[in-house]
């Protein structure tokens, strides 16, 4: 039996109390942003030069030289690139969420992996001084990079409104101010949990736990934003919705195709495998409307033969450049050529697959018969011709492997995609088998596992059921909000209180004006943060910043130093264990921070928070009871490379309504833009991990000193005679007809399709409006939005 008691209020490490302080929001937040006091030298001239070298080589050690210089991290930094992914005593790169290394690497790093934790190693501090010194108001007006370049928190702050400062908070009465807000609720649906990828499994369980047992499924997190339209086909394909390969089948496989991923920024881990894959004969097609970085040629830095040689190896064996949107079209296209080719050559479809596995395949091939070549050209931006050379790549392979990532998902019909790319797997039995199935590339570490672990605000009967008969608590059953539904919410006042763990949720979401007006709309907004960013200085009436240890730092619990579980983008699970000493002895863990507010919230629960925060492998136990495939994971988490979460579609079990595999039948969207607009699609730099903004350099599109940009085609541009580097205004149209703006960017010639543009999110989230999100996956539309460019004004 779990043992039940209270939470006992003792701390002896916790700072003295700011008595008797309330927050509220001050009025006048939306003032023109100032120069900050601190952080980088002014500006230097912005420059472009298209970028012709291999990604990572030496580019990247120098750019981790730099790092480790600026950050003063020259002994910390390479001790933790020795124990960054090590199995035993090393600890899971924060960054993303690509799989460890089966051949046992012990230099499975990369450039932005190291930018990383030396970001979150830093020796600055942000404390009760720095507050003192500086007003909510004058932050504002700080650049996001100088809010983050300060450092590490140190403490729990609360908002003083009649100073406008953040002032110090004991953990204590922190809780208690959670606590009672959420007490005094009148619906437990007034409240909204949110959650970033940064948050173990661990964790993970006690967030969802608590929420439920307040009595509500509003469970936001940053899968809404990514891959909810991945996870929803992949589910309505196959029944799971997850991926079915692993990195063992990326090291096996005849050809991959990578759709919508800029490998080289966003899991640069990739690179290795792609230059094996292509070292062992195997085909690379990369689908992006730009050609980046990672679709061309590589030097994996930890093969010293090849960095002493300036040796380079090919990442890909193909290009194709769809517009944006026109993925979906292109895989039409391949399916119809296939099925054509099958009128001669049985070979062409595994007809014994299609029927022993799969049904709706009639529909489907009806459909593709049905739809013109001129239509797919149309759609896609693509020739048949093109496409033909992509078909050729997938009837010479015996197994291909589909990876997608944000470009696929954030459409308005990119569970349509996904779809199709499962459609096309089917079609040549690629699924089931070693190096075979769909990989999409979570862009964070764990994001996948808080989805396994109950971050759900759509939670399936079973899973409620075992958590209500194993935890003790009556869940609720109605679905919750996600982040587009708490958005709204909140504005209206219907959401009162947002706890966020980990993320910088103001910054991520979009319509950024309207995402500020919902937060400031609380009663209590809560941050569990390591630094300080944009979301504690869009704040509700009342404020809290709460810090926590980060993902490289030890945490001793009574039971001695914990491990934490983190699931990667390809189901392994697997422990990760903290190397350094703390940023602060006022820090507390993520699963300390939660059960500390869960006993607030829930005084007389049953739920033991305390003995779950001694020994996390008690949480790992209830954990092994309530989520399926976690059974005996304590002993299964502790071998070699961790396990596998379960994924009954890579055994062909198939949970669907059917019992099989599920062709699908959706017609084709239009994707073209209409005359004179373009469509706009936002991503990360080079320079960037998420919303934190490591310089305004991006070295793999060849620009430097230049964030507020936007990539256009050069036809584009002299239709509308505009010049590199000239301002430019952009105003994009939103369903409702709504129009939003930038003006001032800067415009810079570029290789991506007519009538499509980029630029750099968070900056661009302003031109997505809220209510413009999918209605097959309620996902923001980001790369997808309708704009016109014109010379500056």
């Amino acid at each position: 039996m779990i043992p039940r008691h209270s939470l006992g209020n003792s701390d002896d490490r916790r700072p003295p109390c700011a008595e008797g302080v309330r927050a509220v929001a001050i009025s006048e937040h939306d003032q023109k942003r100032r120069e900050s006091r601190v952080g980088p030298a002014p500006k230097e001239e912005p420059e472009f030069h298209p970028y012709h070298h291999p990604a990572a080589g030496w580019g990247a050690a120098k750019s981790v030289s730099r790092v480790l210089m600026r950050e003063g991290a020259l002994v910390d930094g390479p001790r933790a690139i020795m124990r960054m992914n090590h199995e035993g005593d090393g600890f899971d790169c924060p960054g993303c969420a690509w799989p460890d290394d089966t051949k046992g690497l012990h230099l499975d790093i990369c450039e932005n992996g190291i930018k990383h934790v030396t970001w979150e190693m830093t020796g600055k501090r942000v404390g009760r001084d720095f507050f003192a010194a500086h007003s909510v108001t004058e932050l504002f007006g700080w650049s996001d990079f100088d809010l983050e370049d300060q450092g590490r928190l140190t403490e729990p702050m609360v908002y003083d409104p009649e100073s406008d400062h953040y002032v110090p908070i004991r953990w204590r009465d922190a809780f208690e101010l959670v606590g009672r807000v959420l007490r005094e609720l009148d619906d437990p649906n007034q409240a909204s949990f949110y959650t970033s990828g940064r948050l173990g499994n661990e964790a993970t369980f006690l967030y969802q736990l608590m929420a439920r047992e307040l009595g509500t499924n509003n469970l936001p997190d940053c899968s809404n934003m990514c891959h909810e339209a991945s996870g929803r086909a992949l589910q309505a394909s196959l029944g799971t919705g997850k991926g079915t390969v692993d990195l063992k089948d990326w090291e096996t496989t005849d050809a991959l195709f990578i759709m919508g991923v800029n490998a080289a920024s966003n899991a640069p881990r990739m690179l290795t495998a792609l230059s094996e894959a292509y070292r062992r004969g195997a085909q690379i097609v990369h689908v992006n409307p730009l050609v980046e970085a990672a679709a061309t040629r590589t030097i994996v830095p930890h093969d010293f033969t090849d960095m002493a040689l300036f040796k380079t190896t090919r990442t890909s064996t193909l290009n194709l450049q769809p517009r944006v949107g026109g993925d979906m079209a292109l895989l039409r296209g391949m399916a119809k050529a296939v099925l054509e080719q099958a009128r001669t050559d049985p070979k062409a479809v595994d007809q014994d697959f299609v029927d022993r596995h799969t049904a709706y395949f009639d529909e489907y091939r009806d459909l593709c018969e049905a739809t013109p070549w001129a239509e797919i050209e149309h759609q896609s931006g693509l020739s048949r011709d093109d496409i033909l050379k992509a078909v050729l790549v997938l009837a010479d392979a015996d197994r291909s492997i589909f990876s997608w990532c944000l470009g696929v998902s954030q459409h308005e019909h990119g569970v349509d995609t996904v779809r199709e790319i499962v459609n096309l797997l089917l079609l040549r039995g690629n699924l089931g088998r070693e190096g075979a199935g769909p990989s999409p590339v979570r862009g964070h570490s764990n994001v996948q596992g808080n989805r396994t672990c109950g971050i759900d605000h759509r939670p399936t009967e079973e899973f409620l059921d075992r958590l209500a008969g194993i935890c003790g608590i009556d869940p609720p059953r109605e679905h919750g909000l996600d982040t587009v539904g708490t958005i709204q919410a909140m504005h209206r006042g219907d959401v009162k209180v947002f706890v966020g763990m980990g993320g910088n949720f103001a910054l991520a979401a979009p319509d950024t004006p309207y995402t500020y007006e919902a937060l400031r709309s609380c009663d209590l907004t809560a941050q569990v943060s390591t630094k300080l960013n944009r979301s504690h200085l869009v704040h509700g009436r009342q404020a809290l910043i709460l810090p926590c240890l980060g993902r490289t730092e030890k945490d001793q619990q009574r039971g001695g130093l914990q491990a934490m579980s983190v699931e990667d983008s390809m189901s392994m699970v697997h422990l990760s264990v903290g190397m350094k000493r703390p940023a602060s002895k006022h820090l507390l863990s993520e699963p300390a921070v939660i059960a500390g507010m869960a006993r607030a919230a829930l005084p007389d629960s049953d739920t033991p928070w305390e003995w779950y925060v001694e020994d996390y492998d008690r949480i790992r136990d209830t954990m092994a009871q309530v989520l399926d495939g976690f059974e005996d994971c304590n002993r299964r988490v502790r071998l070699p490379l961790g396990f596998r979460s379960k994924q009954p579609a890579r055994e062909l079990v198939f949970l669907t309504p059917s019992g099989r595999a599920e062709f699908s039948a959706a017609p084709l969207p239009d994707v073209v833009p209409a005359p004179g607009t373009l469509a706009l699609g936002t991503m990360r730099s080079h320079d960037q991990w998420n919303t934190t903004i490591y310089s305004d350099n991006d070295r793999y599109r060849g620009v430097k000193n230049l964030r507020t940009l936007v990539f256009m085609n050069e036809d584009d541009m002299r239709e509308r005679g505009i010049s590199e580097f000239d301002p430019v205004d952009i105003t994009s149209t939103a369903k409702d007809g709504s129009h939003r703006h930038l003006d001032g960017f800067l415009a810079i010639p570029y290789d991506i399709p007519r009538g499509c543009a980029a630029g750099c999110m968070p900056e661009m989230n302003v031109l997505c409006a809220l209510g413009d999100y999918s209605t097959q996956s309620d996902q923001p539309l980001m790369k997808h939005v309708k704009v016109t460019i014109t010379p500056a004004a």
